[in-house]
């Protein structure tokens, strides 16, 4: 006997929501049918700890896979627990209803302990029940719960709309089939008649539920021959196969795998063909509770630079595939991180799409961010120079992306100097070797290239003297020094910024004789200012010069050239601000120009000069060429 029922008063509108809005991809109907037939087993396996009869003699649970191409039919069924009718009208009639929720409060603690440390109780019944529609234009289900009779099996039937059927049938083995009768394909289109091929179902089921932590079976197929000059075709079996491999490696005990099968599986994530340098995997408890396994590559991708890269992050629900590219889960910083993280309870939202910014997402990310971190602390020098060498550039980004870990990332950065050509040195160990005096200041300088930072003018001082000074040639220092203004209490400063002042580290006769020269060069300075009004915004005597005439220096509080410069190529705006011309009153060039008849071509050489000696171009190249050609001749 057939019996209708109506489905809750929203279920029209919300199942018109879930077939065309909620899943972008109409293959997600799978993952959430074997997550439901995955969760019912895991049901019975708890319920089965106290009650041996659910079992019925059969204690080897399963899911199977099957379709009828010529029917049009995609049948997932499992051998659970089951259903009886008042739980098939109750969890399948009414949208969001969660089986799996009222299963578990009912659980007593030990079992609950048990359910998460077996990572089950995947699927849910409700909106993922219903995802089935959006291939199907009827589903029929057959269900019995373990322990009951074979005549207390139940038909439940329905085509999406208003209302179900039900009806009382036998069915001689517990559990439950749900079949997918598929709708036609659209016009031009094959996308739904595609999933009626064994190699497209396999291949869904290795993407999305490879480690479920039970069997899912499919019939074999095998050639069979053609006669009558017939073409052959590949059949369907009787046989049944296992295609997943049923184990999730990361939820093996870290004793159980040799690094060869650590190696294997991050090759399988990454599509990399070099091991990685560095792995972690650990189980995370507390309030929230997931295990992480994290590779740390040896080499960099093609597209490293692009911010919009998907982070490497594959999200699991209990061993359920969710999605590719978590980038909720890490920072963009540590795009270059490959792994796994496999949550017992993450918020997601009716699609399981979509991770919610939730204190979840957030716990797992600062996690995963801690632990990386962690990582690279504890890596040799030798391993560590291969992964900064790929990597140091974006992990950068980190100083001016993560307030909270940005002390730990200051740590990691590493530089050459101008006492050491290799990019190894650290802020730390900038400070232990900081000249006896030199409280001042941890010394920089920013260049488009490493050879022009290393010789700039403007370093000539500090070489004299045998003050190390960091050399930075990566586009992005110029932003990270931004947000970094002192390490570990000691002042952050551009040798090209402000004016310049060694401290202890001049001594009294020095500072006097810079005193004098400044007042003595004070015709001059004001000759330079007036001939040079449109490109400097000052003019002064400097000390930290040399060997060279002049250098252009930027305002303590303003944009450096190079960070102006970057900003222009990319095409940017960039505030518009006159740099100062510091000039060295000992050189011969300097000491010319007082009495020279062509005074305002050399004071423009002399700017265009400085402009090039720091990687810059003159305003008017041909004006400069000019005026030099006129001096030689």
């Amino acid at each position: 006997m057939t019996t209708k029922h109506s489905f809750q008063a929203e279920v029209a509108q919300l199942l018109h929501l879930v077939t065309h809005s909620l899943y972008s991809n109409k293959e997600i109907f799978l993952r959430e049918l074997i997550s439901n037939a995955s969760d019912a087993c895991d049901k019975l396996r708890f319920e089965g700890l106290n009650n041996d009869a659910l079992y019925e003699g059969k204690s080897d649970l399963v899911v199977c896979v099957s379709f009828d191409k010529a029917a049009r039919t995609i049948t997932i069924s499992d051998n659970g627990i089951g259903m009886t009718a008042d739980e098939a009208i109750a969890h399948l009639g009414t949208i969001a209803k969660s089986g799996t929720k009222d299963f578990v409060s009912k659980l007593g603690d030990a079992q609950k302990a048990n359910a998460k440390e077996q990572g089950s109780l995947i699927g849910q019944f409700g909106v993922g029940f219903y995802s089935g529609f959006i291939v199907a234009d009827k589903m029929v289900v057959e269900t019995r719960r373990g322990g009951t009779a074979a005549s207390e099996g139940v038909r439940w039937i329905s085509g999406g709309a208003g209302d179900f059927e039900t009806e009382v049938i036998t069915k001689e083995d517990r559990g439950t089939s749900v079949t997918l009768h598929l709708r036609d394909d659209e016009e031009g289109s094959s996308e739904i008649g595609d999933f009626l091929s064994n190699w497209k179902l396999k291949s869904i089921i290795n993407k999305y539920a490879e480690h479920i932590s039970l069997p899912i079976l499919m019939r074999k197929e095998e050639w069979k021959e053609g006669k009558d000059n017939q073409p052959g075709e590949m059949v369907t079996t009787d046989e049944w196969e296992t295609i997943n491999k049923a184990s999730a490696l990361w939820s093996r005990a870290k004793s159980d795998i040799t690094q060869e099968q650590y190696d294997e599986f991050y090759k399988q994530i990454s599509y990399d063909f070099a091991p990685p340098l560095a792995h972690s995997h650990n189980r995370v408890e507390g309030k929230t509770e997931y295990t992480q396994l994290l590779y740390i590559p040896s080499t960099a991708p093609h597209d490293l630079w692009n911010r919009d890269k998907k982070a490497g992050i594959k999200l699991y629900v209990k061993r359920v595939f969710i999605m590719d590219d978590a980038e909720s889960l890490m920072p963009v910083y540590l795009r270059f991180v490959k792994g796994v993280i496999d949550s017992a309870d993450l918020p997601l939202n009716v699609s399981r799409e979509l991770l919610q910014e939730s204190r979840d997402t957030k716990a797992i990310r600062e996690g995963n961010t801690r632990r990386i971190l962690s990582m690279l602390e504890g890596m040799d020098e030798t391993t560590y120079a291969k992964f900064y060498e790929a990597f140091g550039a974006v992990l950068k980004e980190g100083i001016g992306e993560d307030m909270q870990n940005k002390d730990k990332i200051a740590k990691l950065l590493r530089f050459a100097s101008t006492t050491e050509d290799a990019i190894k040195v650290g802020f730390s160990d900038y400070k232990a070797r900081m000249k006896e005096g030199q409280e001042a200041a941890i010394y920089y300088i920013t260049a488009e290239t490493l050879a022009a930072a290393k010789n700039s003018p403007q370093l000539e001082v500090f070489k004299k003297k045998g003050i190390e000074v960091l050399l930075m040639s990566d586009r992005v220092d110029e932003w990270a020094l931004g947000f970094l203004n002192e390490f570990e209490g000691t002042p952050l400063q551009s040798v090209a910024k402000g004016a310049f002042d060694l401290g202890k580290l001049q001594d009294e006769a020095e500072k006097k004789a810079a005193e004098d020269a400044a007042e003595s060069a004070k015709p001059l300075l004001a000759k330079l200012k007036e001939a040079l009004k449109d490109k400097a915004e000052d003019v002064r005597v400097t000390t930290r010069l040399v060997d060279s005439p002049a250098c252009l220096v930027t305002k303590e509080d303003g944009m450096s050239a190079q960070l102006a410069r970057m900003l222009k190529q990319a095409g940017q705006a960039a505030p518009e601000s006159k740099p100062i011309l510091e000039i060295n009153t000992e050189h011969a060039l300097v000491k010319k120009l007082e009495g020279s008849v062509n005074f305002n071509d050399l004071a423009h050489i002399l700017f265009d000069q400085a402009m090039l000696a720091e990687g810059g171009m003159p305003a008017d190249p041909a004006a400069y060429v000019k005026r030099v050609n006129a001096l030689l001749s």
